[in-house]
């Protein structure tokens, strides 16, 4: 199934429901950073969480930050995702590992720690970007996200995230996020039916396992409210905006002195990137010349 994005609206407007299959740009984050199962898991469900708060932006430029720092192994994890289908993402330590939890799945709350924060960026492509910062709840990501959600734009929120992944790599990846609007947030019973089916919810992944696609699990939970499917279905994918242009405009940065250091002892300069693992290399020609446009633009 190709990883893509869908949106639909229930209960005559009052209900926003966004779901999302992840599993080929999460299995690509997986061998960029060769991520062990349980930092796979940890950030496949960052990145899938960070496609779908994005979706609800406006402007075609607008992107999400979503950086999880707890207390345990993984250390921090990195998600940027856009209203465009873009995402990438990384984590601090990629080859931690942890035995099963007690349910008998990937320990990802083990992982990232139960103490610690999420930040999470908002860029809606002008001005200044609006940030907020709520404690983790268990480590697990897509409780921490609702809490986010709840707390700090205080929308009655229900975020379901998954990754499975084998030892052929990641089989089935994604989410869903389910909001109840102003318009029908004092609807008490409503809430209480959603909580309800959503609770009942044994995982994400289980159900693309099954062979259901996103409609259905739409029309599973949302069916019987006056479910409307909006028509564009969204590609996703994992990409990154790094160039080796980019990387020579920052080893400029360093100036005249320190590129002509990195001539003589080592020939050149490699640099990776966080977000792909992308490595670049700059050879002894490459740093020559940006001295030499460092010295033009210091004589004019």
């Amino acid at each position: 199934m190709v990883d893509q994005l869908i949106r639909a609206t229930a209960a005559e407007g009052g209900i926003r429901a966004v779901g999302v299959i992840t599993t080929r740009l999460t299995d690509e984050a997986r061998q960029r950073h060769k991520l062990s199962y349980v930092s796979t898991a940890a950030l496949g469900r960052t990145m899938a969480a960070g496609l779908l708060i994005a979706s609800s932006m406006k402007r075609a430029e607008s992107r999400v930050n979503i950086r999880i720092r707890g207390d345990g192994p993984l250390g921090g994890i990195m998600a940027d995702a856009g209203t465009d289908g873009t995402v990438r993402g990384y984590v601090d330590n990629p080859d931690v590992e942890l035995p099963p939890n007690s349910k008998g799945k990937l320990d990802v709350g083990g992982a990232v720690g139960q103490e610690g924060y999420v930040y999470v960026v908002r860029d809606v492509g002008y001005g200044y970007p609006y940030s907020s910062t709520v404690e983790l709840v268990s480590g697990e990501i897509g409780d921490d996200l609702t809490n986010y959600l709840v707390t700090s734009e205080q929308t009655p929120s229900a975020l379901v995230l998954g990754v499975f992944v084998d030892v052929k790599g990641v089989q089935a990846a994604g989410g869903v996020l389910v909001q109840i609007l102003p318009k029908a947030a004092t609807d008490e019973a409503l809430v209480t039916l959603l909580e309800s089916r959503i609770a009942k919810l044994q995982g994400f992944t289980p159900l693309l396992q099954a062979g259901k696609t996103l409609p259905v699990i739409f029309e599973e939970l949302l069916g019987d409210l006056g479910l409307e499917i909006l028509p564009e279905t969204q590609i996703v994918r994992f990409h990154c905006g790094c160039s080796f242009d980019r990387v020579l405009g920052a080893l400029k940065l360093l100036g005249t002195e320190e590129l002509q250091d990195m001539i003589e002892k080592d020939d050149g300069a490699e640099a990776t990137c966080h977000f792909c693992n992308e490595v670049y290399k700059a050879d002894s020609k490459h740093l020559a010349g940006l001295i030499d446009e460092l010295q033009v633009e210091a004589r004019s």
